[in-house]
């Protein structure tokens, strides 16, 4: 089904459109933005300068330590009682990136999020259960409010408590399932556990997958779990561009639409910021064209993924992302959340008791990400008292789920044990198979 006449759109169309937004977008955050004003003096470029499309590529680049520099609300064009709702992401730090939206953004967010459930196939005779988490990430209330927005009928399930989810899918009669692709495959273990085959004594037909990429071969094995027909589909956003809703895989599996009236998308060189021709395999940039809380212009995802322009079968004439490739830093997604190890470095930096020397292996256990982290203790003799070896590791523990809102497992190691590094330090081992870089 399709939501929108402008997932159909000639190109023409569609650009006329593009750039009227962007004309409004650049001028807005000119004028009620200092952070932009200061970066468009800088270049001696003013709003009325973007004439053309081509133009976008002169606009300076907006970097997620834009949002650290001018936390909390820097980054806002409107004023604090115009804002309807805010979330906020992890950042690089203990200081999250946070956002905000107008009571027209949220209308905006929900219709987009609409056309990403329809490309998977939802429709309103469905019953939707979402397992993410609900709070400040954006995906819980973003998918909620979009399903809801076509008629499905909508489970608030959120994350965990793996049995009661497998209970409220048989005795609502579930038939979508929104998850992370891990939190997926780990549901349909435990419901083989319990003596549940998810293909024949569930009803879920539909996965709106997200919070993490997903590889080929992660949906080959959901296939073998969940079934041969079952529409496993995935979307992509982050919370700096509305949060899901950018984009989103119809039953074709040939790329995800974005939502070209809304956001442009550009390919550059990671290294030198050059936008690349079509095809052409590099870091995604985005503007948000009709976000009034917080536009933003050419914002460096750090996704790396191509666009392809050729019409898809389904009808849609909106560009498509390919599936990411990585990323250009060194940000980790585990269990859905985005973990940076200057984050993890900056929490061992402050307790006495243990030196500057870590490890971190991410793996995939039973379908679920594990973390566990090795740190040097700095004298020896802790080893020696289990109790307080075991108060420092609940120490350590809990203050990085506070910074991280993520557990993880702390295992100390004596002084002068963990490999030293002549040039730069390896200190994250991913050892998941079917991760994607």
């Amino acid at each position: 089904m399709i939501w929108a006449k402008e997932e159909i759109m000639s190109r023409s169309e569609l650009e006329a459109i593009q750039l009227k937004r962007l004309q409004e977008t650049v001028a807005r955050v000119y004028e009620k933005i200092p952070f932009y004003h200061e970066k468009m003096d800088a270049i001696d470029m003013l709003p009325e300068d973007v004439t053309t499309l081509e133009d976008l590529k002169k606009l300076p680049f907006t970097l997620k330590q834009d949002f650290r520099d001018n936390y909390p609300f820097g980054m806002f064009a409107v004023p604090k009682n115009e804002v309807v709702r805010i979330h906020a992401s992890s950042g690089t730090t203990g200081k999250p990136t946070v956002v905000g939206y107008t009571k027209n953004d949220m209308e905006v967010w929900t219709n987009n999020v609409s056309r990403i459930a329809c490309m998977g196939g939802a429709t309103k005779d469905d019953t939707a259960q979402i397992c993410f988490g609900y709070g400040m990430f954006t995906g819980a209330l973003g998918l909620h409010f979009g399903l809801e927005n076509i008629g499905a009928s909508v489970c608030p399930t959120s994350s965990g408590n793996t049995k009661k989810q497998i209970m409220f899918m048989q005795d609502f009669g579930t038939t979508i399932l929104v998850a992370t692709p891990s939190y997926a495959l780990h549901i349909a273990e435990v419901a083989l556990s319990m003596g549940i085959n998810p293909k024949k004594d569930l009803n879920v037909k539909i996965g709106l997958f997200g919070g993490e990429g997903m590889t080929e071969p992660m949906r080959q094995e959901m296939y073998k779990l969940w079934g041969k027909d079952f529409c496993c589909t995935q979307n992509y956003g982050m919370s700096e561009l509305c949060g899901p809703g950018v984009a989103g895989e119809c039953e074709y599996l040939c790329g995800m639409h974005i939502n070209e009236d809304h956001f442009i998308p550009e390919i550059i060189d990671p290294d030198t910021g050059e936008v690349l021709p079509p095809g052409s395999k590099g870091e995604l940039v985005v503007t948000c064209l009709t976000k009034e809380a917080v536009p933003l212009i050419r914002y460096r995802t750090r996704d790396l993924t191509m666009l392809m322009y050729e019409p898809c079968k389904c009808g849609r004439t909106n560009v498509r992302m390919a599936n990411l490739y990585g990323r250009t830093d060194d940000m980790l997604v585990i269990r859905g959340i985005n973990v940076f190890p200057s984050q993890i470095e900056e929490v061992m930096l402050k307790i006495p008791e243990i030196g500057p020397h870590y490890q971190i292996t991410v793996d995939r256990v039973n379908h679920l990400d594990t973390m566990e982290i090795q740190v040097e203790i700095i004298e020896d003799t802790l080893l020696d008292s289990y109790s307080l070896l075991d108060g420092l590791e609940k120490k350590i523990r809990n203050q990085l789920k506070t910074i991280l809102g993520l557990d993880a497992t702390i295992k100390l190691v004596a002084p002068g044990s963990l490999q030293r590094f002549e040039g730069k330090a390896r200190r994250v081992t991913d050892s998941r198979k079917d991760v994607m870089f």
